[in-house]
């Protein structure tokens, strides 16, 4: 007659909760083994790793976020991304000018020629109030374009200005502003 051995009871995947210090990855494991050890296996430990792996991708994104809409090396960046933003800005509006005969109405009618084109403002990417497009004017046959920084308010001191030269600033439609 032969007897049965029970079968070895497997070990908790303890190891996989390395993976919980990948943010995002992290929070997608760490529920898996959160209910791995409360279902599955039944081990405090194995669901003490999943709680933390989500816990760590919250304070990982919390603090990113916090760090992008506070801290001054963030804020510096996003308004060198507008100033570039806004120089090639210029030239998309020219170009629209060139193949339309007149400018655009709104800064939304370049993505009909440019899908790409950067009407959004980088510095107020993080802003929740309202849209995130640059101040743009038309005026006759000129225009006005400009972002209203970090503050958001258009015509304060903080305001960016696309930066070209005099002679290249003659031969467009950019209204200079004083």
């Amino acid at each position: 007659m032969e007897t049965t051995q029970p079968l070895p009871k497997s070990k908790p995947p303890y190891l996989l909760g390395l993976l919980c210090l990948m943010p995002l990855v992290g929070a997608f494991v760490g529920l898996g083994l959160l209910l791995y050890g409360l279902l599955k296996y039944k081990d405090k430990w194995l669901s003490i790793i999943g709680a933390a792996g989500i816990f760590w991708t919250i304070i990982v994104y919390s603090t990113l976020f916090y760090a992008g809409t506070h801290a001054a090396v963030f804020k510096k960046g996003f308004e060198e991304i507008s100033q570039m933003q806004l120089n090639s800005l210029v030239k998309n509006i020219e170009f629209y000018k060139m193949t339309h005969g007149q400018y655009p109405d709104s800064l939304e009618q370049l993505l009909e020629d440019d899908k790409l084109a950067p009407i959004n403002d980088a510095v107020q990417g993080m802003n929740t109030k309202g849209d995130s497009y640059y101040n743009y004017q038309k005026i006759g046959d000129k225009y006005l374009l400009f972002s209203s920084g970090q503050d958001g308010i258009p015509n304060t001191k903080d305001d960016l200005f696309p930066q070209l030269t005099d002679s290249e600033r003659s031969k467009l439609g950019l209204i200079k502003h004083h």
